[in-house]
């Protein structure tokens, strides 16, 4: 119990402190947030508790909910089909480099999986911090949108041919995630026409005289009747928490405050205990055991380097330097990352050294690229 107090109140001093720090040495907030939790954790002064986890698991959920909140889908609807094409250039290009890379560097299959993976749940953090209607940010929602939804295929894929095999089973269950995504838009066909139909049901959902604060609590019950949906059908739950967020965004969109009520909370709370908890997982002391660092340093050259190579696709949408920002802004598949690393080491398929490699790259990716955005963005 004494032990639990005092991560307790480390929890609290770090998460007011770390803007501070963050602020002092010129570093991303969720940067140090890693960092600090990682110190900390090899220092035994943070240590491995379930609340703690649980509280981490619902932080990186949260943050899906709001990079979903930020993806103006009616925007994405009606982009510019073209646009749309070269994002799905951009996504496949990425498969394309993952493999050549592959035999290239004759990587370990969990290596190889890890290059491609995009996931837009930090694009809310830079949105937040450079506004949503740069352009970069915007192009880079299209093309994560695309790219979040195929490595979130791809991860179910491995998740489920480790746990039952390329077998019948493997075919059911991805079976159930299309159908899952099938009926998604369907039930965005058919709201939206009843929308259009009886648009005042907008307002009593949300009203605008909100003492009740009736637009929070909307947005709550669809996040967990999302988790829960996808507890049901064994999915992953990143992906429900991620359309919640932006079903909000499409039918409420008139409620702008909503957003920025969403985003302070989950910023303030929730996503920062995340981030500690993500630096509590990898021992610092693992970057002098043989191999990591190297591992470590090559896939981060790899995974970033697809992602600018990929990027070639968007020319004529976008100049070089806001090629590189988005390049950069897709680099960073943090949770994705883990559990990939997570599924490989359970399953065998890479040791505890490579384990440790994958954490790693994770976290030099979130820091490289943060720092060179704010670089660039800066020009």
């Amino acid at each position: 119990m004494p032990s639990d107090i005092y991560l307790i109140l480390t929890l609290a001093l770090t998460l007011w402190l770390s803007p501070f720090i963050a602020n002092f040495i010129k570093t991303p907030i969720p940067a140090v947030e890693i960092l600090i939790g990682s110190i900390l954790a090899t220092l035994g002064i943070l240590h491995k508790n379930e609340y703690f986890d649980l509280v981490a698991e619902v932080g990186f959920l949260y943050l899906m909910f709001l990079a979903g909140l930020e993806v103006n889908l009616y925007s994405l609807l009606n982009a510019r089909k073209e646009l749309i094409q070269r994002s799905v250039l951009f996504v496949v290009l990425l498969g394309v480099l993952s493999i050549f890379f592959h035999y290239l560097f004759n990587l370990n299959i969990i290596y190889t999986i890890s290059l491609p993976l995009i996931s837009i749940g930090l694009l809310a953090t830079l949105s937040k911090s450079y506004g949503k209607d740069v352009a970069w940010i915007q192009m880079a929602f299209i093309v994560g949108v695309l790219g979040e939804i195929s490595s979130i295929i791809l991860l179910t894929i491995l998740d489920a041919a480790v746990e039952v095999g390329f077998s019948f089973e493997l075919g059911e269950k991805l079976a159930i995630l299309f159908g899952f995504i099938l009926l998604i838009v369907l039930l965005y066909k058919l709201i939206d026409f009843i929308f259009w139909w009886r648009p005042d049901l907008k307002d009593k959902l949300m009203p605008n005289e909100n003492h009740a604060e009736q637009d929070i609590r909307l947005s709550m019950s669809l996040f967990f009747l999302f988790i829960v949906v996808m507890i049901r059908l064994h999915l992953e739950l990143a992906l429900g928490t991620f359309i919640a967020g932006v079903a909000i965004s499409a039918f409420f969109h008139h409620k702008h405050e909503l957003e920025e009520k969403m985003g302070n909370f989950g910023f303030g709370f929730l996503v920062p205990l995340f981030f500690i908890h993500v630096g509590t997982t990898f021992d610092l002391n693992s970057i002098l055991m043989d191999g990591v660092l190297a591992d470590a340093l090559l896939l981060v050259i790899l995974s970033i380097l697809t992602k600018f190579l990929s990027a070639v696709t968007l020319r004529g949408f976008l100049v070089i330097k806001e090629g590189l920002l988005v390049a950069l802004s897709l680099s960073m598949p943090l949770t994705l990352l883990v559990a990939v690393a997570t599924i490989g080491y359970n399953t065998k398929y890479i040791t505890l050294l490579n384990y440790f490699s994958i954490i790693l790259a994770a976290i030099l990716e979130i820091l490289i690229a943060m720092v060179v955005i704010k670089i660039l963005a800066k020009k």
